[in-house]
This record gives C-alpha cells, structure tokens and sequence, in this order.
C-alpha cells in the first residue's frame, strides 16, 4: 500500500487514518474513488500489535513505565496517572517529540500511526438524539446545529451494522437504540445495581455499555477480517481477533479490497493549496517525515480527518491571499469553540453480599446510566444547561489482608474478595468561542510547521454540574446499599477524556460557522470535514459513532454532487 511519488493525482484524498478517515476512505473506496491517505506515523497492518499477547509479568516494571520516562518523553500525555504504560506507550506520542504550547492547559492525547486512536480508543457507542441538536438553538448557545436526528439517523444504522455495537434497546429518547448485536450482560452484581436504582430513581437507567465489541460474527459484514470477542479486556494494545473496531482491522481493509487505497505513511500535510481560479482546494503538500522532502498531492476532492486539533492546525495553516486567516476561515471561527468531556468526578465503594457468586472472563466494557437531568420540565435543573452520563463496572477484588506477604499473600490472591463498584461521570462542556487553539508562526517545530497553542478551561456551568454529577452517583450507591463510600471530583482540563471537538463547526451561517449540514467547508466546496472538528456541541456520549455516522453521510453527499458535475 506504499504510495509512487511519481504518480501525485487521485480522485480522492483523506488526511488522517484514524476512526473517520479510516471510513472516509472504506466509503470513497467502495464508489470507486481512487483515494490516497495521508498518515503523519508510522504503518501499522492489522496484527502489528506489539503487547496484544503479552501477560503482566511479560511486560517490564509490571506494566509501569519508570517515572525518569514519564518525566522525560510523556509528562503531557500522563498527566493523569494512567494513561501511560508499558503495553500502550507504543502508541502515544513522545512529548519530547510533539510538543505543543499551553496558555491555560489542555491535555492533547494523542499517537501518530496508521490507525490513530482507533486502535485504543474506548469503543463506547451512543447516538445522539434531538435533545443534543436542538439544545444550542433552544438555548440561545453557540449556534443551532444544521441537521437534527431525521438527518442522521439512517447513517447510524448503516455505521453500527458495519462496525458492531453491543447493546441493549431501552427506548430511551435522550440515546435512541440503534442495530444492536446481544450485550455483554451485566454480571450479577451489576444486575443487582440496576434493579436497586430503579427502584429509587425510575429515570437513572443502568444498560450494559454499548461498545463496538463484536458478541456476534456475521461472515457477509465481517468477512473473514474479524472474529468474536474473547474479553480479555486487553483492547487498547490492539486486537489480533479483529474483535473491537478500529480503523486497521476493518474499514481500512475493505478499503484495500477494493484496489483504490493508496496509504503514505509518514505525510506530514503542511497545508491545503488553495486555486482562487476555481474557488477550490487543488491539492495537498506534505513534508516527508523521513526525508523532509515537500511533496504535492492533487485530487477533485479533500477529506480532513486528522483530528479536531490537526484538522484545525491543517487548515489554520493554509494560509493564501484568499484566505489569509486560514482556508474557508472568513468567520473567524476555525479554531474557536473547542469542547470536550469533562470528568474526574465519580465515586468508588464496596458491595456487601454475593460471596457465592462469580463472573467469568473480563468483558470490555461494564455498565451506563445515560443522561437524566435536563429532559424534560420534571428533570430541569435551575442552576446549570445540559447534563451527564456515567460508565462504570463491579468487579470482584482479591481476599488480601493488608501488608500481605509470601505465603499469605500468595493465598490470599486465590481467594475471592468482595465486589467493588466504581462510577465515572462524562459531562458536557458548552462551546465558547473564547475557547480555543492557535498557531504560533515564530515558534517552529522540527518539519518548519507553526506550534500549536491551546487557551481554553472549564467554565462555570461545567463546575457546577460536577457538584450534582458526584451527588447523583452516591445517592445511587446508598440505594444499593453499598459501603465504604468515597467520592471525588478532580477537576480535568480540557482534552484530558480524549473527545475534544468543534474547531471547525457546522452551522447554517457562513459568518458564524465553517461548515455546512454536509461538513463542506462554507467557502471551499470540495474539502470535507468530519472528524470531531466539525462538531457543533459536544453532548454527553461519546462521540466516535457520531463522526463516523457523519462521514458516511458526507461521502455520499461528495458523490452525488460529483456525478452530478456540480464539484
């Protein structure tokens, strides 16, 4: 899949490799479009999964990495304590390689391969519903959204049959069930937990985590690249069953099927060429990550998928006499308006009870109680907008006694301990125009490009509903009559759940949006974007299915208006 330099023109290009730029380019692929993808990393194929067999004792430092390594190369991205271990760091970027500026912090997680993220993301899937459309336009916030529920909602069902999501239908309008493969159950504990909070609090649902898990296997979608998932819980090493989503193991291959994929790996885009003859996008210029050679790459159309803060950083650096704020950035948005999860807050506790009962295997994902505040007139809150879900599990711990040593504790590691449950809140951060990232053009990387600046916080609304996040999770825990109870609420910065998105939104307006209800830039008719850059609000789900719904959208839309001459 090594790209000819000699051959520089395609019908198609897609910047990024990760969870939309992978189906950007299956989707592009599969109309016949011959598409280049351009990847600023390294190649990964499918099964290039260093640690994916690896147990706790293969790994060095049982699976820490030494606190000099943290300091020197991954102080950013480990600002949390976890992210960071001997079986992913593979995948994450060095900061002292990808540095990048902060006037307020932002956690910018992020690696640089073929994939992207999708190879460790969290694989959590939930629709969006009109509660999330409508809400910016009923309460006068940013902007209204250009499409509602109607629009998507075909895209939804097309996405989650090809990628596979685990669920449970609870007709629950704030997330719309969608084409379910059978749940990962709860375990009994957690069914417990359901019924307990149900009891008390009719509105809090507790549903078994829809994740992009395959519990079934269907040879006409699968095709013989994934198998069912062995819940070994070990996904963000990447999968050599193909049983979680990514990029590698599924679109990216069908892509590749089809004879039209070309991937260049280590391209760098500098920037998108602008022709103000055409009033379109002519091409791509890339520094070579290996021999710092410039190439350009020419195409009819340009899908921009690097992520919300590399699309941004793309397009803020494609500066022309047009566009010399950035291409398609009359509204002055790009950049502006980022968003992300916020979380931190939870509580943790121990379950008392079901000392005869087990659970087998380490499925990869647990429980959610989707979003109740702020649904109705019944659930309106007075002192914040917008709302929270939670993801959480119970897990049965060992039966040590503290300062358990060689025999004792060799034994005490056999035998079963108490169940524990823990509770972690994802909230919705408002877009703020305030809110955003720029480029440095005195301070240059090593390729010569612009050093990316962040300077965006939570703001008030986001502090206040953390309050109600953390109370509404312990009234949950004395329903079910849990013990030794302990809450927490460590205010994240922006960036830190890896979901940012909007520097690049949809909108109706060209003065106040950089992108239509089809992610076409306003002003640059045949550039795409729909990564989380295009997003208008951030919601409480996660967002991946969303990008992936929408770039299935924006691809047929690119289509037609291709065979219909008007691109």
């Amino acid at each position: 899949m090594n790209v000819d330099d000699n051959n520089n023109t395609f019908d198609a290009i897609v910047i990024g490799s990760g969870i939309s730029g992978g189906y950007a380019a299956m989707e592009l692929c599969s109309k016949g479009y011959k598409t280049l993808v351009l990847e600023r990393g390294r190649m990964v194929k499918h099964g290039e999964y260093p640690t994916a067999n690896d147990d706790i004792w293969d790994l060095p430092s049982q699976n820490k990495v030494p606190h000099d390594e943290i300091q020197k190369d991954f102080k950013k991205q480990n600002r949390l304590h976890w992210w960071v271990q001997q079986d992913n760091k593979h995948w994450i970027n060095k900061d002292s390689e990808y540095s990048y500026d902060e006037v307020k912090r932002f956690d910018w997680i992020r690696g640089h391969h073929v994939g992207g993220r999708s190879i460790m993301w969290g694989r959590h899937c939930y629709r969006w519903s009109d509660l999330d459309f409508e809400a910016n336009k009923k309460e006068g916030i940013g902007v209204d959204w250009p499409i509602r529920y109607k629009d998507i909602e075909p895209w939804y069902d097309k996405v989650e049959t090809f990628v596979g999501v685990s669920g449970q239908a609870e007709g629950l309008s704030q997330v719309p069930d969608g084409k379910f493969l059978k749940p990962f159950p709860l375990n009994c504990v957690e069914q417990y937990f359901r019924e307990e909070v149900a009891k008390m609090y009719p509105e809090r649902v507790v549903t078994p985590g829809r994740v992009a898990n395959l519990t079934e296997y269907d040879p006409e979608i699968h095709k013989g690249l994934r198998g069912p998932c062995q819940s070994r819980n070990r996904c963000w090493r990447g999968c050599p069953y193909g049983a979680y989503f990514s990029s590698v193991s599924a679109s990216l291959p069908v892509a590749e099927a089809t004879g039209n994929l070309t991937i260049r790996p280590y391209s760098i885009v500098s920037e998108i060429v602008y022709d103000n003859d055409t009033k379109k996008a002519s091409s791509v210029k890339v520094i070579d990550g290996e021999t710092r050679e410039e190439i350009q790459f020419f195409a009819r159309i340009i899908f921009c998928n690097a992520s919300t803060i590399g699309t941004a950083a793309i397009l803020l650096n494609s500066r022309s006499e047009s566009f010399p704020n950035g291409l398609g950035n009359s509204s002055g948005e790009l950049g502006h308006n980022i968003m992300d999860h916020h979380y931190g807050m939870g509580v943790a506790a121990r379950v008392p009870g079901f000392e005869d009962q087990y659970y087998k295997g380490r499925k990869p994902g647990g429980f959610y109680i989707p979003r109740f505040r702020n649904i109705d007139e019944h659930t309106k809150r007075q002192d914040y907008v917008r709302g929270f879900g939670y993801q959480g599990g119970i897990k049965r711990g060992h039966n040590n006694s503290a300062g358990a040593f060689g025999k004792e504790l060799k034994e005490g590691i056999f035998k079963p301990g108490p169940y524990y449950i823990y509770i972690v809140a994802f909230g919705e951060i408002l877009p703020h125009h305030d809110n955003k990232m720029f480029l440095n053009f005195d301070k240059r990387d090593r390729y010569g490009m612009p050093t990316i600046t962040f300077d965006a916080e939570l703001r008030a609304n986001e502090l206040t509903m953390r309050e109600d996040a953390v109370n509404c999770a312990v009234e949950m825990l004395e329903a079910a009559g849990c013990e030794d109870i302990e809450s927490y609420n460590n205010v994240t910065a922006p960036g830190a759940c890896i979901h940012e998105m909007g520097t690049a939104r949809m909108g109706h307006d060209p003065e106040t949006s950089v992108l239509n209800k089809w992610n076409q830039m306003h002003e640059v008719p045949n550039v795409f974007v729909t990564d989380g850059a295009c997003m208008t609000s951030s919601g409480t789900q996660n967002p991946s299915i969303t990008y992936m719904a929408l770039t299935a959208r924006a691809v047929d839309y690119a289509h037609k208006q291709l065979k219909a001459g008007k691109l």
